[in-house]
């Protein structure tokens, strides 16, 4: 084969994965969708969801800025329906929230009273098998200032 034919060919490969690819589901999406129902309730997510693929007992940790005036809801998913547990930490590593001390709840609504950088750890929860993807939105709702 001469190299303008094995060019060619190489492209119509790639372009024949590309167009199988992007015709299928987008799975992620999917998961997504029934992720952000728990959002749901006049929040916004901030879409950037934070997500770690986690073996045995690993913790993924997330960094991230909340800001005074807004009500938050931190929700955990996975994909494959494991439970996930979660902390959050201040910048001095001081615990502000962690779902091992409430019932291992699956989200959390909380309300700023100033401006916080935060460390949020995830992890599966004890016996949810050996690996799995945790992930976590943060949705937001503005506490508004009535007399503006």
């Amino acid at each position: 084969m001469n190299s303008g034919k094995t060019t060619t060919l190489i492209l119509l490969t790639i372009i024949s994965l590309c167009a199988v690819a992007l015709s299928q589901p987008n799975q992620s999406q999917h998961f997504y969708s029934g992720c952000m129902e728990q959002i749901d309730d006049g929040f916004i997510h901030n879409s950037q969801p934070m997500k770690a693929l986690l073996t045995g007992s690993e913790v993924a940790e997330f960094r991230t800025t909340l800001f005074e005036g807004n009500i938050y809801r931190i929700v955990t998913c996975s994909p494959t329906n494991k439970k996930i547990w979660f902390s959050i930490y201040d910048t001095n590593n001081n615990l502000l929230f962690s779902t091992t001390r409430h019932n291992f709840s699956s989200s959390w609504d909380f309300e700023m009273k100033g401006n916080l950088e935060c460390k949020i750890e995830a992890g599966l929860m004890p016996g949810e098998g050996n690996s799995g993807m945790a992930v976590i939105l943060i949705g937001v709702k503005s506490l508004g200032n009535p007399s503006l």
